[in-house]
């Protein structure tokens, strides 16, 4: 079974963690049982795509536009809770997540002001369909930061595509092709996908050529031509 992070990137994750939550003067020993808890999370044998593995990705790409952020705490803080709910079949992991961040750094000493901002970060997660720029730097980053896997390369794009289908194993094929097509078309219709201009540079071309090539076999399969030009 493929490793969902390795050893070494999870104690970078844990040494961040600490580093974070020392910023808002938290002790070790305090912060420790919310790291065991986001642990066991994201390391949940259900998971596949939704893993530490994604989270040190999103931390890799904030990090290089974090220069622009005007509250890098609290972006922080939506990067690590964002996900922390994850439940396919729900319709509230934004929420819960946001929750359950409130739940267990309030009474450890974050500031109410830096849970408020990262439950606001945190259920724009939930990427509702909408033109418009996002209204704070924040928001653009984590957004950003959580569809670059849609750009990268196709190879890494193949991998999500199918841990993605293994967290809806329970959904019908008949079923599950449809839904995922509409959620590609839905994002292809995007007239932008990234915000950031250095990720819509290095990005969106290479996230639009992997999800046409996703879509095209999605409706391939429906039409009852899976098998030809199937990676």
């Amino acid at each position: 079974m493929r490793p969902l992070v390795e050893a070494e990137d999870l104690s970078t994750l844990r040494q961040g963690w600490a580093r974070l939550m020392e910023r808002y003067r938290v002790e070790p020993a305090a912060a420790q049982p919310a790291f065991d808890l986001l642990a066991a999370a994201y390391g949940s044998p259900d998971r596949h795509y939704h893993t530490f593995e994604h989270l040190d990705e999103m931390f890799q790409v904030a990090g290089r536009l974090m220069a622009i952020t005007d509250d890098p705490r609290s972006l922080q803080l939506a990067i690590w809770f964002h996900d922390a709910v994850y439940d396919p079949r729900a319709k509230d992991n934004e929420a819960r997540s946001a929750e359950l961040a409130v739940t267990l750094l309030g009474p450890i000493g974050v500031p109410l002001s830096a849970l408020d901002a990262a439950t606001r970060l945190i259920q724009a997660t939930a990427h509702l369909t909408n033109p418009k720029p996002p209204g704070d730097r924040e928001t653009s980053i984590l957004l950003d930061a959580d569809l670059a896997i849609l750009g990268s390369p196709p190879h890494r794009y193949r991998r999500y595509a199918a841990d993605i289908r293994k967290e809806y194993c329970w959904v019908p094929e008949a079923e599950y092709r449809p839904a995922r097509a509409n959620v590609l078309q839905q994002f292809l219709a995007r007239p932008r996908l990234y915000w950031a201009d250095p990720m819509r540079t290095e990005r969106e071309a290479q996230a639009h050529a992997n999800m046409e090539q996703e879509l095209s076999q999605l409706l391939e399969a429906k039409s009852g031509k899976a098998g030809r030009n199937l990676p």
